[in-house]
Parts: structure tokens; C-alpha cells; sequence
């Protein structure tokens, strides 16, 4: 089993940043992509950023230049750098991991985390 700890969230306002950490622990060996997916209310959870091992990244359409996801192998770490914020990416952010990289990188991965509160103001 794996467990991931979401940190970093919390209230912005529009045009600013926020730094999103995901750390994992536990069977880590199985692990071959990590990623944030979000989720607003009435919606569907949908890809934020992904990551493989080999440095491999997705991101959707709405955040490609305004976000950065970055990976630390070693550390089993994933953080997701949030810039220009806009009141549309509020949502619950929800880490995600596993060991086939492209149902990380399109539906999310076998294990998932709490999700952690993001919130942009106009």
C-alpha cells in the first residue's frame, strides 16, 4: 500500500500563487507516476498535472504556462507550483500515484490522497 500527504493548500487571491507537496510513503517500488487531479463542486475530478519518473509531464489545457509540476524520485515527492491563479481553479486538489503511468497520466492512479482545499477570490 501507499499513502499520500497533501500539504500546501489554502485561500488566494486571483493572481496569486500557492506550492501544492505531495509525499509518499509506504510500498514506494510501485510507483511510476505521481499527479494532482481537482474536483469543483459539481463537477468531474479531472487531470491537473502529471508526472512519470523519467520526468515525463501532462498538464490540461487550463493551467499549460500557469502551472509546474515537479517530481523528487528520491524523496517521493510530488509538488505542484501554482501561479497566476484564477477564481476557476478553485477546487479540492487530490494527489494521485501508481504503477501504470498512463492511467496516472489520464484517469489517476491506484492510490489517492485526501484532497486539499484550494480557493482562488476575485
Amino acid at each position: 500500500q501507499v499513502q499520500l500527504l497533501e500539504s500546501g493548500g489554502g485561500l488566494v487571491q486571483a493572481g496569486g500563487s500557492l506550492r501544492l507537496s505531495c509525499a509518499a510513503s509506504g510500498t514506494i517500488f510501485s510507483i511510476n507516476a505521481m499527479g494532482w487531479y481537482r474536483q469543483a463542486p459539481g463537477k468531474q475530478r479531472e487531470l491537473v498535472a502529471a508526472i512519470t519518473s523519467g520526468g515525463i509531464t501532462k498538464y490540461s489545457d487550463s493551467v499549460k504556462g500557469r502551472f509546474t509540476i515537479s517530481g523528487d524520485n528520491a524523496k517521493n515527492t510530488v509538488d505542484l507550483q501554482m501561479n497566476s491563479l484564477k477564481p476557476e481553479d478553485t477546487a479540492v486538489y487530490y494527489c494521485t500515484a501508481g504503477p501504470q503511468t498512463m492511467i496516472v497520466l489520464t484517469t489517476g492512479g491506484r492510490f489517492w490522497g485526501q484532497g486539499i482545499q484550494v480557493t482562488v477570490s476575485s
